[in-house]
């Protein structure tokens, strides 16, 4: 993929790496982007209270994963500041791209992750249950099947998606490894209280 492709969409993920321990291309996707292959590749991305769905075609392999940080935007906020970070506009981003691609909606499914209870001073507010429910609310209203999901607990998590044979790793992270994903996910919290920019799952450690 073009490295300027970020430039024609923003929320397109462009960190491509090499995945080591899969021997494989991988792309890391980040809060409030997403990422659609139908090539043997991961798609990686690390969950605290985030959630992300990884939606597939069974028929082709062509499948893709988004990661958003909060149910939906305000209820009366510009509809223009309209960002991936936000559940509604993540998940018809992500299938669209796979409509848009070939995938035909009746050969869709879904795995779910995410939603963890990890913010200090969050609990109040259940981010992560919140993103939760939507997501499967929102899967169920598009009568998306979902074929496995790993959601809740206190624990972040990081998922590897390999779109092409449709399996997805699950690796739960304990406190010592993801102080920096709190610190970011609490920045991200922060910046959008502020209206800025906007199968199976196999466990293993």
């Amino acid at each position: 993929m073009p490295r300027d492709a970020k430039a024609f969409d923003p929320h397109l993920a462009t960190a491509l790496y090499t995945e080591r321990t899969f021997g494989c291309d991988a792309v890391k996707v980040l809060p409030g982007e997403y990422y659609v292959s139908d090539q043997d590749m991961a798609l990686v991305t690390t969950l605290g209270s985030c959630v992300s769905a990884c939606i597939r075609d069974v028929r082709t392999g062509l499948g893709g994963m988004n990661h958003f940080m909060l149910p939906d935007t305000a209820e009366g906020s510009d509809p223009a500041a309209a960002s991936a970070r936000y559940g509604t506009f993540a998940m018809e981003l992500l299938i669209n791209e796979l409509l848009k691609r070939g995938a035909r909606r009746e050969s869709l499914e879904a795995k779910v992750f995410g939603g963890g209870n990890v913010l200090a001073g969050m609990t109040r507010v259940n981010v992560g249950e919140r993103n939760a429910r939507f997501v499967l609310q929102f899967l169920q209203v598009e009568r998306i099947r979902v074929a496995a999901r790993d959601l809740l607990d206190e624990f972040p998590r990081k998922v590897y998606f390999f779109p092409a044979k449709g399996r997805v790793l699950v690796k739960k992270l304990r406190t010592t490894q993801y102080h920096v994903l709190i610190d970011r996910e609490n920045s991200y919290l922060r910046e959008l209280a502020r209206g800025g920019p906007a199968g199976d799952v196999e466990l293993f450690s």
